[in-house]
Order: C-alpha cells, then sequence, then structure tokens
C-alpha cells in the first residue's frame, strides 16, 4: 500500500494518460450531461420546472382571493422561485460550490487501463475499478464515468482537453468500451 491508502495497481494492457486541471466549468458540464443521462436527472428536469411554475401559479391565485402576501402565497412564491433557480442555476451553483476543492487539487494526471483509472492530484490519489463506476457518457468536451445507482451520485470527469494525442482518444474510448456500457 502506498501512503496516500491506494494499493498499488498493476497497470496493464493499454494505457492513456490524461493531463489537467479539473475546471468549474467543467464540473458544470458532468453535472448537466449526468443529468441528461440519468433517470432521476430527466426527472429533474421536468418536474423543477412545473413545481416551480405550480408554486409561482398558486402564490398568484393565494393573492387573488384575498390572502393576505404572508402564510400560504410567500410559501408558494419561496418554493416557486426555489425550484425555478434551481433549475437555471442548479449545476453551475453546485460547480462553484466545490471551487476551492479544485483549485487544492490542482494538475491532476489520470492513467486509463485495463485494471481501471488510477487518478492522482495535488491532494489525493485513488484507483477506480471498473465495477465502481460501469457505466460512461461522452460528450463533446469529456468523458464522463457513472456509478449506476439511480441518481449516479459517484462520476469522474475525464476532459478531452487533457488527452496528450489525438489519437489517445480513441484509446480511451476503446478501454472505455471494453470496460464500461456506454449511456
Amino acid at each position: 500500500m502506498d501512503t496516500d491508502g491506494v494499493q498499488s495497481v498493476e497497470r496493464t494492457g493499454q494505457a492513456v494518460e490524461l493531463v489537467y486541471r479539473t475546471t468549474r466549468a467543467d464540473l458544470e458540464h458532468a453535472l448537466r450531461a449526468r443529468d441528461a443521462h440519468t433517470a432521476a436527472g430527466r426527472r429533474r428536469r421536468w418536474a423543477f420546472p412545473v413545481g416551480g411554475t405550480l408554486g409561482l401559479g398558486f402564490s398568484v391565485l393565494a393573492r387573488v382571493w384575498g390572502e393576505p402576501l404572508v402564510g400560504k402565497p410567500l410559501l408558494f412564491l419561496a418554493c416557486g422561485v426555489a425550484l425555478w433557480v434551481h433549475t437555471l442555476f442548479g449545476p453551475r451553483l453546485q460547480a462553484r460550490a466545490f471551487a476551492g476543492m479544485l483549485e487544492k487539487a490542482g494538475e491532476t494526471r489520470t492513467v486509463v487501463d485495463d485494471s481501471g483509472v488510477l487518478v492522482t492530484a495535488a491532494t489525493c490519489r485513488t484507483h477506480i475499478g471498473w465495477e465502481a463506476q460501469p457505466t460512461y457518457v461522452e460528450t463533446a468536451e469529456a468523458f464522463l464515468m457513472l456509478s449506476d445507482d439511480k441518481r449516479a451520485v459517484a462520476m469522474t470527469v475525464l476532459p478531452k482537453r487533457g488527452i496528450r494525442a489525438p489519437a489517445d482518444a480513441d484509446g480511451l474510448r476503446a478501454v472505455l468500451d471494453a470496460h464500461l456500457r456506454r449511456r
């Protein structure tokens, strides 16, 4: 075992190395991609705007029917606004919350091969086995590995800008296709 608590893993097969600094934009993009490719995210994409609109509508109706501003109208208004803020800015706000941690992590070096994914940054080093995140999504900017739970809570972002050579993108895709299910 090494000093970071990650067991030494024998690296096998074709290896693709990525070197990058994870940015808030990377994280925001990953959160939006995860929402687009998970059942919970797709539900949230329609349920939050519908709930927000209903909350705003009930607030207006309560005021029209003579309710004072405090009480139910204010509660409906607050809930409606909160749901719309989360709909429009949720991933951006979540990514912003991680800004300090991303800054501390600094440059990240990730090696992807047949044994899994080894992520090394200034603040951590971890090995992610294929069974931990058995699915992935490819977008124009990144490969996103996702856990198999219904909300895909665990995810690993592999920004394409970190790929060292253009041919390595095909190599990375081949390794991911060999071990993960594409969503």
